[in-house]
């Protein structure tokens, strides 16, 4: 009997290494590198299930940590699990929760049982093991699971960093032992912050307890790009080549085209929607606020080659009045073209690395992103 996971390298890139995979999950085959839209409650900000699906979405994700506290993984599991809860009918993943705890908990006291703190929502006292998230995790029904880790600060001094990674390495093999459903994937969570020496430990580590696929946690946290990018260089050669990697909370175009460069498989990101909603987008050369003066009598699209529903409809300067008139619809265009860019980016890129031009598609890309008028890693 075949798997219900499995994931395998179709093409290398001949001129830059970077390479194409086939992702097998129980909701569908998922095509890599990939960008992952979050949906952090259920839900795409913005977005239906339906919009989702005309802008070419493989895989959503949605957070463990958000759903327990509302509506309560029980509720999820009674209404059938995500893909039914929130009609998507393709693979979902959930993250552990463990970088919302991180960022957004309040008191929160990390112990080797787990983590104990005060919900952001209602200040109740709640608390997380490495057990009770598997749980929650199996409950809500995601194709893919991750570990719950220990997310270290930037910047963080080398026995804090070394402690944390140490730490999620334990409850790595807890979360193991405590997760038994078949029909969920579980990824472990490679830490050790910004020392290279503990992310090579960290990638050993997790590469041993042979997990299906593997994130790349604690990046995108406050660092230049030029030190993230350093911790997906030290790591490459330790990664197990026959499993996916998946760059937690990083979704810049530019940070996609370097994280292909160097082996990475997933990425997911908040921001596309986030910036969105403030009116600011994606375009090939670089961001653009459309709700500035300027594109008051703009009537082209925000990117001549995008082929979402915004940009084949409706011009800046609509876009620009739906904003300065307070509509909804603002945000549901920009949102629309924000994540149909970026998965657009990732076509794009899956077509180059075929091609074997991949480098080449890189120096093209930057011919035309205007870099000094970019966004941070992320999150």
């Amino acid at each position: 009997m075949e798997k219900p996971f499995r994931y395998e390298v179709t093409h290398t890139c001949a001129q830059s290494g970077a390479r194409l995979g086939k992702l097998y999950t129980p909701h569908g085959v998922i095509e890599t590198p990939i960008y992952m839209p979050v949906g952090t409650q259920a839900a795409v900000k913005a977005m239906t299930s339906r919009d989702m699906e005309d802008i070419g979405t493989q895989i959503l994700l949605a957070n463990t940590y958000h759903l327990h506290l509302r509506p309560g993984e029980a509720l999820v599991k009674k209404a059938g699990g995500l893909h039914k809860f929130m009609c998507w009918n393709k693979p979902i993943l959930t993250d552990s929760g463990g970088f919302q705890v991180f960022s957004l908990a309040k008191l929160r006291k990390i112990e080797e049982e787990g983590v104990r703190f005060q919900s952001h929502i209602d200040g109740s006292r709640l608390s997380l093991t490495p057990e009770s998230v598997m749980q929650i995790e199996q409950d809500l029904g995601a194709d893919i699971a991750m570990a719950f880790d220990v997310c270290s600060p930037y910047p963080c001094d080398y026995d804090t960093a070394k402690a944390a990674m140490e730490r999620t390495h334990r409850w790595a093999e807890r979360c193991k032992a405590a997760h038994t459903r078949e029909d969920q994937a579980l990824f472990g969570i490679v830490q050790g912050a910004f020392y290279k020496d503990l992310r090579r430990e960290s990638a050993k580590a997790l590469s041993d307890m042979d997990f299906i696929g593997y994130g790349i946690g604690g990046l995108s946290v406050g660092e230049p790009k030029e030190i993230m990018y350093e911790m997906l260089e030290e790591i490459e050669p330790i990664m197990p080549k026959e499993k996916p990697r998946y760059l937690m909370g990083v979704g810049t175009p530019d940070c996609l085209v370097e994280g292909v460069l160097r082996g990475v498989d997933m990425f997911d990101c908040v921001l596309a929607t986030r910036v969105a909603r403030n009116g600011t987008c994606f375009t090939r050369k670089g961001r653009l606020v459309v709700k500035n003066a300027k594109y008051a009598e703009d009537f082209s699209p925000l990117d001549d080659d995008c082929d979402c529903y915004c940009c084949r409809n409706f011009s800046r300067a609509y876009l620009r009045h739906l904003f300065k008139a307070g509509e909804i619809t603002a945000g549901v265009l920009a949102s629309i073209h924000n994540l149909r860019f970026l998965i657009k980016l990732m076509e794009d890129i899956r077509s180059a690395i075929a091609e074997d031009r991949f480098l080449d598609f890189r120096k093209a890309f930057y011919a035309e992103y205007d870099m000094s008028n970019n966004f941070g890693n992320g999150n």
